[in-house]
C-alpha cells in the first residue's frame, strides 16, 4: 500500500474515513470541497481526474486543511466563501456563516416588495454580517436603496467587499452601529434582520464547529435568545413610518414568547409567525401600526 500513488480517488477515500473518525457531519463533501480548494479547481473536476496523482505541494496544502477541519474549523472559513441564494460570498471568522434557512428571509422580503404598488425606497438590514441579505435584496430590487448596519467593524468590511464583488456597492450604504441609528428610520419602507437569537442557555447544544469557531456576538441574543430581538422591536417601533414592514428571523424554540412580547408593545399590527420550508417557525413579520404607541 505504501507504494500506491496518492491519486484523487485514493485521497478522497482516505480523507473521508479520517473525517468520519473525527465526527464531522459531511465527511465526503468536506473532503471534496477542500481538495478542490487545494487544487484550485471545481468539485466536478475531481470526478474527471480520479486516477490522476496529486502532486506533493497540493497534498501538503490539503493535509493542513484537513487537520484544521478535523479540529472543528468550519469548511466555509477554510475556503473563504459560502454560497447563498445562488451567489458566492466571502466569509471570514469575523462573520457568521450564512445558513440556507436565511434565504427564506430574502424570499419573504422580495415577495413583500413584489406586491407593493411602488418599489420600496429604502430597506434597512440590521445586523448585516457578511452582507448576504442586503446584497441579495439589492440585486433583485434595482430601484431600492439598502442601508446595512452591524456593530462589528470587521463584519462591515467583509460586507463591503461582497457588495463590490456583486456590483451593488453603489446602492448599499454600510453603517457601523448598534441596531440602527433612529434618524435613518423616517425614510424606511421595511426593516429586515437576522439578529443573534440563540440563547446562552443553549450554547452546549450547539455543534462544536459553531460553538468554538463562529463569533459569539453574532450567535447569542441573550440568556434565552430573544432579548436582542425584543430590543430591536422596541428600538425601531416609535420611529418607523406607519405601515412600514418588519421581517425578522427568529429562534423557532422561542417564537411564541417573542410574539407575545411584540404584541404587548402596542406598536405593531398584522403580526405573523411564518414557517419555513421545513415547517419550523422562522420569521416574525409585522407592520408599524397606524397611530399605535408613541408618536
Amino acid at each position: 500500500m505504501t507504494d500506491e500513488l496518492w491519486t484523487t480517488k485514493r485521497l478522497l477515500s482516505w480523507t473521508t474515513q479520517f473525517l468520519q473518525k473525527h465526527h464531522t457531519d459531511s465527511p465526503r463533501l468536506d473532503a471534496e470541497v477542500l481538495l478542490a480548494h487545494a487544487r484550485q479547481c471545481d468539485r466536478i473536476t475531481l470526478y474527471t481526474s480520479f486516477e490522476e496523482e496529486v502532486d506533493d505541494r497540493t497534498r501538503g496544502t490539503f493535509r493542513e486543511l484537513i487537520q484544521r477541519r478535523a479540529a472543528g474549523c468550519p469548511v466555509a472559513y477554510l475556503v473563504g466563501h459560502r454560497e447563498f441564494f445562488s451567489l458566492s460570498f466571502d466569509v471570514t471568522s469575523d462573520v457568521l456563516i450564512p445558513r440556507p434557512e436565511t434565504e427564506f428571509l430574502v424570499m419573504t422580503a422580495l415577495d413583500w416588495a413584489k406586491h407593493r404598488s411602488v418599489p420600496p425606497r429604502q430597506i434597512i438590514d440590521v445586523g448585516t454580517g457578511c452582507g448576504v441579505v442586503a446584497i441579495c435584496l439589492a440585486k433583485y430590487l434595482p430601484e431600492t436603496q439598502i442601508l446595512a448596519t452591524d456593530i462589528s467593524t470587521a463584519a462591515i468590511e467583509v460586507a463591503r467587499r461582497n457588495a463590490a464583488r456583486h456590483n451593488v456597492a453603489d446602492r448599499i450604504r454600510f453603517v457601523e452601529a448598534d441596531l440602527v441609528p433612529l434618524d435613518e428610520l423616517a425614510a424606511c419602507d421595511a426593516v429586515v434582520s437576522n439578529p443573534p437569537y440563540i440563547g446562552l442557555r443553549e450554547a452546549n447544544t450547539l455543534d462544536r464547529d459553531v460553538r468554538e469557531h463562529e463569533p459569539h456576538a453574532a450567535l447569542f441574543g441573550g440568556a434565552c435568545g430573544e432579548e436582542l430581538t425584543q430590543r430591536l422591536f422596541q428600538h425601531i417601533g416609535d420611529r418607523l413610518p406607519e405601515n412600514a414592514a418588519v421581517m425578522v428571523e427568529i429562534n423557532s424554540n422561542r417564537s411564541n414568547e417573542l410574539l407575545e412580547f411584540v404584541s404587548k408593545l402596542d406598536l405593531y399590527q398584522s403580526l405573523r409567525i411564518l414557517d419555513d420550508l421545513a415547517g419550523l417557525p422562522r420569521l416574525l413579520t409585522a407592520e408599524r401600526a397606524c397611530g399605535g404607541g408613541p408618536a
